[in-house]
């Protein structure tokens, strides 16, 4: 089996980055296996995709021609057996694994004059314990020698404060700081590990109101698009990304906070 093989989190609305991520990966000829967990997004005040998970496999099978190219799993990354859990049925699914897209996300409102504790706990076990899992489960997989890739994801806290948003942002300067931490150690295994930080990307979250506030933000007046983010993390994994190790990547469109 030649082809390559990409295991995604935070796969579950179609407007979703991780969807897109999954488009570009098809149409390349990647082998999927992808995951999400659609009721966190049933959940959230911008609402799920009830259609969201059937309909993007069967667009993805009718990119591939192969319904066993595309694998979905549903899985809760609360639970610490899960990352491990999802790289062993990628790579019993489809024999390999060679891409980890590390999408997944979990974010709430989480002020100062209202933070709970469990809520915290919740951001740091989703955003930073299970994406640091799935790094330890794929390196200790990955046996190709060269051509791994490990992409994960930040929204650029250090870049301006998000007081409304407060755990999700130590989150995901964590996740940033592990890009730092993993590189050189996955890096002899034949395995990169980038950061991308896509600015405000249009997914649905947000109001018309919010659209229109942050709009004027880009030099361009536009918000960023799932697919502007899933371009880069295509460069990134594929053979022309070997030497782009250990970075967290603003690709913003030039958007000023």
């Amino acid at each position: 089996m030649n082809e390559r093989v990409a295991l995604v989190t935070g796969v579950s609305r179609r407007i979703g980055i991780g969807a897109a991520v999954a488009r570009r990966f098809a149409a390349a000829g990647y082998r999927l296996q992808l995951t999400g967990l659609p009721g966190y997004d049933d959940a959230q005040p911008y609402g799920g995709d009830p259609d969201g998970v059937p309909a993007l496999l069967a667009e993805l099978h009718g990119v591939t021609g192969d319904p066993d190219a595309v694998r979905y799993r549903a899985a809760d990354l609360t639970s610490p057996s899960a990352p491990a859990e999802l790289v062993e049925t990628a790579v019993r699914t489809h024999g390999r694994l060679d891409v980890v897209v590390a999408a997944h996300a979990y974010s709430t409102h989480t002020p100062l004059d209202g933070l709970d504790a469990a809520e915290i706990d919740r951001h740091l076990i989703v955003n930073v314990r299970a994406t640091l899992l799935l790094a330890e489960a794929f390196a200790a997989t990955f046996d190709a020698g060269s051509g791994g890739r490990l992409v994960l994801f930040s929204s650029g806290q250090r870049l301006g404060p998000m007081p409304g948003e407060l755990a999700y942002a130590a989150s995901k300067a964590g996740v940033e700081n592990l890009t730092r931490q993993l590189s050189p150690l996955l890096l002899p295994k034949g395995i990169t590990v980038n950061c991308v930080n896509p600015g405000p990307t249009d997914t649905g979250w947000a109001s018309p109101e919010v659209l229109d506030a942050i709009a004027p933000m880009f030099p361009g007046g536009e918000w960023g698009r799932p697919d502007d983010a899933a371009r880069l993390i295509e460069w990134l994994c594929s053979s022309d990304g070997r030497w782009v190790t250990g970075q967290v990547i603003d690709s913003e469109g030039g958007f000023n906070r």
